[in-house]
């Protein structure tokens, strides 16, 4: 009888063990782009293929409309509720690891060997995201007007110079073919902005602010250099040579395909569908270098840890497995992005060899400057939007840059040098 009753208890002892080694642990993750299903659809794949392929943990997805995302996670932060796995805009992750919503992620050594540069979400000295993927802009055109105008067709290696790019928007407005010669995308708001025009400025040889110290903006955003590119910016809508912020949206959308629009800046997520509408006679061409190199923003959306997370090896886990090269190549495939490594672009659709959008690949690899790495970014974002639109307008180039100036300045002393000050 008592061998038995030891027996029984030997089964009961070793069936809780067992149950013990194989429950799993639930990760929370949420993400921004509910309404994007192509790119929905991946994440939900990937989510399943992580949670079968191992035992320890299960990621449950909470999606969000991109609208409403931030704000989420703000109110979640103060609430002591952020999930395990945090999606996060790539500028936007340095301010919530400084406030303390994010922490660092233990990768393994190797892991980020060939990555595109803009993917990776570093600051402080430390890894706390990784992108699936990154974003590119180009100058769309069509082969057939640059060679009916006997316009030269410029290279990564030859880019147009910024005394080149000028002529030809003057030649191609004066040709009266075009309602402007240049669509740069000012009905898009936000962070087009910082993203998309900065890099002129940059090219000139000013930044959004000193990214030696990041404790001020004095110098880089509104010395001689950054006053020129304000000159130019200001000419082009003066000159009528791009449409100024009164644009509506549906002429951005459409006024490159229908002809009325001679160049556009636009991104590669609109390279499939637009390639779909012009043809083989678009082509994709780099940034002007406007004196200090031809430059395009970096950085899209990312995956880290939160700080509340209590297993932070299992969020690790799962990006580590999300960055798997056919992850990759699967993300670039459903939404036109550029994969974050070569073997992942190789497998890919649009940006494998004689893909349509392989030229992306290099113009991330090559111009690609991610935007300033600082806590402050997201109203440094703001008051460099707002002056870009001012100057558009006509404001007074110096008064407009001085004041974008101050107002930051004023923002990082308010918030004790964002920690810059004691590094």
């Amino acid at each position: 009888m008592k061998k038995a009753l030891s027996i029984a208890l030997l089964i009961v002892m070793l069936s809780s063990l067992s149950g013990i080694s194989t429950a799993q642990v639930e990760l929370s993750m949420w993400y921004h782009g509910g309404a994007w299903a192509a790119e929905h659809q991946v994440f939900i794949d990937l989510i399943a293929a992580f949670n079968e392929s191992q035992s320890e943990y299960t990621v449950v997805l909470e999606a969000f409309p991109q609208e409403s995302y931030n704000s989420s996670i703000v109110a979640a932060a103060a609430a002591g509720d952020l999930p395990d796995i945090i999606d996060v805009d790539g500028p936007v992750m340095p301010g919530w690891a400084w406030a303390g919503w994010m922490a660092p992620l233990e990768l393994s050594e190797g892991a980020l060997d060939n990555f595109l540069p803009g993917p990776i979400g570093e600051w402080n000295g430390e890894l706390y995201a990784v992108g699936l993927w990154d974003a590119a802009v180009s100058i769309y055109a069509r082969r057939s007007v640059l060679e009916a105008h006997d316009i030269r067709i410029p290279t990564l290696d030859e880019p147009w110079s910024g005394d080149e790019f000028d002529a030809i928007l003057e030649q191609l407005q004066a040709t009266g073919e075009f309602d402007y010669a240049f669509d740069p995308g000012m009905a898009w708001t936000g962070e087009w902005y910082p993203y998309a025009f900065s890099p002129f400025l940059q090219s000139f040889g000013g930044d959004m602010i000193d990214r030696s110290t990041y404790l001020t903006a004095e110098g880089a955003l509104n010395g001689p250099e950054a006053v020129a590119f304000g000159e130019w910016w200001q000419s082009l809508f003066e000159r009528g040579l791009s449409p100024g912020t009164s644009q509506d949206t549906g002429d951005r959308e459409t006024g490159f395909i229908d002809g009325r629009y001679a160049l556009q800046w636009m991104g590669n997520w609109a390279g499939v569908s637009t390639l779909g509408e012009v043809g083989d006679d678009l082509i994709f061409l780099p940034a002007p270098d406007f004196g200090h190199g031809n430059i395009i923003g970096a950085a899209s959306w990312q995956l880290g840890a939160s700080s509340t997370t209590e297993h932070p090896e299992g969020v690790s886990k799962f990006i580590e497995f999300a960055i798997q090269d056919e992850w990759l190549t699967a993300f670039s495939d459903a939404t036109g992005l550029a994969p974050a490594t070569p073997n992942a672009a190789a497998m890919s659709e649009n940006y494998s060899a004689g893909g349509p959008l392989e030229v992306f690949y290099e113009l991330s690899n090559q111009q690609a400057l991610i935007r300033p790495v600082t806590p402050g970014y997201a109203t440094l974002a703001l008051i460099f939007e707002k002056a870009l639109a001012d100057i558009a307008n006509g404001a007074d180039v110096q008064d407009t840059l001085d004041a974008a100036v101050d107002e930051i300045d004023a923002d990082i002393e308010d918030n004790m040098g964002y920690g810059f000050e004691d590094m």
